[in-house]
């Protein structure tokens, strides 16, 4: 039988008098979400691919359940407040708003300034916002756009590409209405959706909405496809990390990852 581990007295005193500190989970950064409150796809995509030493933390905005360019918009009325609920004592280097959608409808300009508000000192980002340098990063000119979206926020998408100077040469939505469905498109579908909807106009393939898991097959649809694939999550991840000033190249994860 070993023999126990004791301590001295003045050991044991040193022990509880002394208490020692690291830097923690997130010595490196700390980036905040602002996450619509069905969404159920980002937080297991950010903690997953977060590089050690960058903590992530979480809240959700208020709206309706329906997903359409009204509900969208009114979640502009919640940012600030829920920004600030995010580690409103230690503070944040990042805050992004998680919704390609949503940011369109509230509009980038607006979400950011939200943001600011409630986590002010941060860096501010937006899903689609994180896109649009994604694309601009790999050189994109003309894009094939797939969604979920119903029509009438596939056309939003669309208008917000074209206004950042993107040809949008073809554009897909699956009509879906609700985040409780989009979680459940399945990612080997996504290779094929990506392969149907691809046009040898196209230099660039989209698939927009945080929803999708995309992020789980981005890889292989650049192989499949021979050309660069931007998601919504991987571009998420890649400006959050970026703008925290964390430039880790990740495998696995799409060029833009492991290039930029």
């Amino acid at each position: 039988m070993n023999k126990p581990d004791d301590l001295t007295a003045a050991a044991r005193q040193a022990v509880l008098e002394n208490v020692q500190f690291d830097d923690g989970r997130n010595a490196r950064a700390r980036i905040g979400f602002v996450l619509i409150p069905n969404e159920q796809t980002i937080e297991e995509d950010m903690i997953r691919h977060m590089p050690p030493g960058v903590g992530v933390y979480f809240s959700r905005a208020t709206m309706p359940r329906e997903i359409s360019t009204e509900s969208l918009a009114q979640l502009r009325g919640s940012l600030a407040e829920t920004a600030a609920r995010i580690l409103p004592d230690d503070g944040l280097d990042v805050i992004c708003f998680g919704c390609t959608s949503g940011t369109v409808a509230v509009g980038e300009d607006a979400s950011c300034a939200e943001l600011a508000k409630g986590a002010p000192g941060a860096k501010t980002s937006t899903l689609a916002g994180a896109v649009r340098k994604a694309l601009t990063a790999m050189g994109a000119r003309s894009i094939t756009l797939g969604s979920p979206y119903v029509a009438e926020l596939n056309d939003n998408v669309a208008a917000y590409l074209t206004g950042a100077g993107f040809n949008v040469v073809a554009c897909h939505g699956m009509g879906l209405d609700y985040d409780t469905q989009m979680i459940r498109v399945a990612p080997d579908y996504l290779i094929d959706y990506a392969r149907a909807i691809d046009t040898p106009e196209a230099d660039t393939i989209l698939l927009s909405c945080g929803a999708l898991r995309s992020i789980d097959v981005v890889d292989e649809i650049e192989q499949r496809l021979g050309k660069p694939v931007i998601c919504s999550n991987q571009a998420m991840l890649w400006d959050c990390l970026r703008q925290a000033g964390i430039d880790d190249r990740l495998p696995g994860l799409g060029r833009l990852l492991r290039e930029h």
